[in-house]
């Protein structure tokens, strides 16, 4: 009798309960606890976010006393799969997220996965959008969510909430990287502390955010792909129509604000066009995004956060293909493939 009981047991648990550990990350606080959940979302094409987002958890579970989660696109069998532009692994993690930290790119989940990600927005919990999270979203216009896909009139949930959607490459896309200097007007914001010399290989975005954003950095774009490149110098049209020189002024990369959602929650957001996992190799950008943590859960800042890395981060460099490119220095290239969450871990 007893057999048959547990047999009934086992048999009515839900797949995904036993899958669950399978297909996200999960990392307990050490050292002094803050009693802070921060979810991690990882799900673009490009940009290696399925390595950069366990780094950043680790580091502020290990150096900052954070649980932190970390949430997947993963195929049918539990790969990770960036293109699998419908799945979030464990949305239910969002229930209980105290902050939110995304580089996803074009999703379109289900109502019932999106759900999780709204009610997490409309609780009014700080975000830090990375790069891609700008077109974060690509459902049809007149779905449950359409308002927050990022070529809505009004630009969806990246315009909206995090400050600017989708609008171009103004640096030459994978030939032209970033330097990023600091806005003078804001070098006491809390986020900026410790944060030195920012370059990275992406290119600049297009980005005009709202007036009531915080410019905290711009973007440089540079000749090339190494830290002496020299600065750009030609003329370009906004998507506005203005003719400019390229660094004339320079695009905004990383900016701070505080948005007042549908629900009448105030969000507190920090968005930057960087945030490549090859990126976040640069130590100041790291500390930003974690600044940012702290500033959004109104924690004190520290005046240089440790941003060690916990383990090795050794990142692909970013791409769509599904293995480097010989011919080209740099080695663009798609996700690994055969890569489950847990083999992150």
């Amino acid at each position: 009798m007893k057999r048959r009981l547990l047999l009934s047991l086992f048999v009515t648990i839900p797949l995904s309960a036993v899958l669950a550990a399978d297909d996200f990350l999960s990392y307990e606080p050490k050292g002094e606890a803050k009693g802070k959940h921060i979810v991690l979302l990882a799900g673009d094409e490009e940009y290696r976010s399925e390595e950069a987002m366990p780094m950043l958890a680790k580091i502020l579970s290990e150096r900052h006393g954070f649980k932190t989660t970390v949430l997947f696109s993963v195929d049918k069998d539990g790969f990770i799969d960036a293109n699998n532009q419908a799945s979030l692994t464990h949305p239910e993690a969002l229930d209980s997220a105290d902050a939110i930290i995304m580089l996803i790119r074009f999703r379109h989940w289900p109502d019932e996965v999106m759900k999780h990600f709204h009610d997490a927005v409309q609780r009014g919990v700080p975000i830090v959008g990375l790069r891609t999270a700008t077109h974060a979203f690509n459902m049809e216009p007149n779905s449950t969510y359409g308002a927050w896909a990022w070529n809505n009139a009004e630009g969806g949930f990246g315009r909206l909430i995090l400050g600017e959607t989708w609008v171009s490459h103004w640096g030459k896309h994978r030939a032209e990287a970033t330097k990023g200097f600091l806005e003078a007007s804001a070098k006491e914001h809390p986020i900026l502390r410790g944060v030195t010399e920012m370059f990275g290989t992406t290119d600049v975005y297009e980005a005009a955010p709202p007036a009531d954003a915080v410019i905290l950095a711009r973007g440089q774009v540079v000749a090339g792909m190494e830290v002496g490149s020299p600065p750009a110098d030609y003329r370009k049209s906004t998507k506005a129509g203005k003719e400019q020189a390229v660094n004339e002024p320079m695009m905004p990369i990383a900016w701070a604000r505080e948005v007042k959602n549908e629900a009448g929650k105030t969000n507190k957001i920090l968005c930057t066009t960087m945030g490549a996992a090859s990126d976040l190799t640069n130590e100041s950008l790291r500390r930003l995004v974690i600044n940012g943590v702290h500033w959004g859960l109104d924690l004190e800042v520290p005046a240089s956060a440790d941003v060690n890395y916990v383990g090795e981060f050794k990142p692909l460099m970013y791409g769509t293909k599904d293995s480097a490119d010989l011919a080209d220095p740099y080695g663009f290239r798609g996700f690994k493939r055969g890569v489950k969450p847990t083999d992150l871990k």
